[in-house]
């Protein structure tokens, strides 16, 4: 079985990023073997546009966004806002749990 990738994109201004990162750390434990986090320091408004950049922190699996947000029109350096707020290591998991059944 091929390994879930997990995108972990942020900026050093957002406050929301260590959170976030701590959050997926403790979702991902029982997970490690299954999955690889490759982390991207948006740094620049170009950067921001070349991926389209949803906002600081987001969280992509298999180039999903966790929420399916769509890639944004403008992209930029600026916070992320989610709907129920940071998403917590339980629904970080429960999503991890959802693909990895799928892909069986």
């Amino acid at each position: 079985m091929e390994k879930l990738k997990i995108e972990f994109q942020y900026f050093e201004g957002c406050p929301n990023h260590e959170k976030l990162h701590n959050n997926l750390l403790e979702a991902v434990k029982e997970f490690e073997d299954k999955i690889d986090i490759k982390y991207i320091l948006i740094d620049n408004d170009e950067t921001a546009r070349s991926i389209g950049f949803r906002g600081s922190p987001k969280l992509l699996i298999n180039g999903e966004d966790i929420e399916g947000m769509t890639p944004q029109t403008e992209p930029s350096l600026s916070c992320r806002f989610y709907k129920s707020g940071i998403p917590s290591p339980d629904t970080i998991r429960m999503k991890l749990l959802n693909i990895l059944k799928e892909n069986v």
